[in-house]
């Protein structure tokens, strides 16, 4: 049965039908954008490389809006598992380039893959605690990409006020139809290259201490 539903999901037809259905869903959320010029200015005026990072629990309400930067090509990294083929193909579809890998398989040879896609481009984004968790604790493929690509990181964060939350690792966030969502990103963040081992682990801290705080306080304002 695995097998069956497998091969159906990998199919051209499902990944389009799935496509055209994120969509169509996602036209009915209540949609607000927050501080997008802190890091699309830097992008567009000054040739700044930008890495944007989620937690893998929220990049769902992001699919859609994303598909603006489809005109700025930018790269993102879905690990090689089933479930990553199938996003891998409904991110393609909204015109961002995947290279296919993760921390637990293939990931040196993804991450090679995402510094030249960067570099280039200068545009990227990072599930920062995905494919298996666990939740809010931040890779370090982030901050290898960064420091790689001499790029700035912006973390990004998402909530709504009506959603469903899967029995997951990771709590997976799906706004229910018409609600209230809000995308908001944050500060930019800029490391410099690590000598030690100790100083690379203190700016992966960094990262997910801040990813968590602003979470926090995004998920507190709606249940205000």
């Amino acid at each position: 049965m695995a097998f069956k539903i497998n091969k159906i999901f990998s199919s051209k037809f499902a990944q389009w039908l799935l496509y055209k259905l994120i969509r169509t869903y996602s036209l009915t959320y209540r949609l607000e954008v927050q501080n997008e010029d802190i890091w699309l200015d830097d992008y567009l005026n000054d040739n700044r490389r930008i890495i944007l990072c989620v937690h893998h629990q929220q990049f769902f309400p992001a699919i859609r809006y994303f598909q603006r930067y489809k005109k700025y090509n930018p790269g993102l990294m879905i690990s090689q598992s089933k479930d990553g083929e199938f996003i891998s193909a409904v991110a393609n579809k909204t015109g961002w380039t995947t290279v296919r890998g993760s921390s637990s398989r293939g990931g040196r040879e993804a991450l090679s893959g995402m510094i030249d896609h960067l570099i280039e481009h200068r545009l990227a984004a990072h599930i920062i605690d995905g494919p298996r968790g666990p939740f809010g604790i931040v890779k370090p493929g982030a901050i290898k990409l960064a420091h790689a690509a001499e790029s700035v990181i912006v973390p990004f964060y998402a909530r709504a006020d009506r959603a469903w939350y899967a029995r997951s690792w990771d709590k997976f966030l799906l706004p229910k139809p018409f609600s209230k969502v809000v995308l908001r990103f944050g500060e930019k963040i800029e490391f410099k290259q690590t000598e030690t081992s100790e100083a690379f682990e203190e700016q992966r801290k960094t990262l997910e201490d801040i990813m968590f705080k602003e979470n926090e306080k995004l998920k507190a304002e709606f249940q205000k």
